[in-house]
């Protein structure tokens, strides 16, 4: 039997590293429409559903066949609510069973539905109650510093400075694609536990737009592959 599984792309509307973000265009289609197209793709989500506390961000999810079966409340719009807690009112307010929830976050343009049906069969293949998608961290760990009060240098891996070539494989989630058990994300409260198997994304994928730069990116990726298409 296939599990059910839910899809919830949470797109709140207050933002202040980037105002209105998720409604900002990007290769002229609204931010948050990037994520509703993904998951449309994917073959493994039941059910998904726009998570929101602002109208014109459901209006334009609505708009192109989002799902959007309540507002989110003002006090899980806040920059101190818990994202877990966002989840836990969407399956409240559902009251139907599922074997698996998926969080996209609006901000992640770039994921296809392959990336989220990869991460959605990833758990059900391995039996594992989570899969996070993750991206290479593009230096190694062992060139990080940390900087004190003082200013001062700090090593984050002790021991010599490695070879590019000689380091380990070090990544950091892309915050794309978060895949759990239900039951077990209401044990743990984080996606990021010893079960949990992550999901490895190119860097031109896993952009995650917060910042006016990081939407600069996104546009110049766009611009390239349209560059590339039309000298086909």
């Amino acid at each position: 039997m296939k599990p059910r599984t839910l899809a919830v792309i949470a797109a709140r509307g207050g933002s202040k590293g980037l105002p209105r973000k998720n409604v900002l265009d990007l290769g002229g289609r609204p931010l948050v429409v990037w994520s509703v197209a993904a998951a449309a793709e994917a073959t493994t989500l039941s059910r998904v559903i726009l998570s929101t506390d602002d109208h014109e961000i459901a209006s334009v999810a609505g708009s192109c066949g989002c799902e959007v079966p309540f507002q989110r409340p003002a006090t899980l719009a806040t920059d101190t609510a818990s994202i877990y807690d966002v989840l836990f009112h969407a399956l409240e307010a559902l009251s139907e069973p599922y074997d698996y929830i998926v969080l996209l976050q609006a901000t992640s343009p770039f994921r296809t539905g392959a990336d989220i049906d990869a991460c959605v069969r990833t758990c059900i293949a391995e039996d594992v109650p989570a899969c996070v998608s993750v991206t290479r961290v593009s230096k190694p760990l062992e060139w990080f510093y940390s900087v004190d009060a003082r200013g001062s240098l700090r090593k984050v891996m002790p021991g010599d400075s490695a070879r590019r070539q000689d380091s380990s494989v070090v990544v950091t989630p892309n915050g794309a694609v978060y895949v759990a058990r239900p039951n077990w994300l209401a044990k743990t409260r984080r996606f990021i536990a010893d079960e949990t198997r992550a999901y490895m994304m190119p860097p031109e994928r896993s952009i995650d737009i917060d910042t006016d730069l990081d939407l600069l990116f996104a546009r110049a990726i766009l611009a390239e592959r349209e560059v590339t298409h039309t000298n086909r």
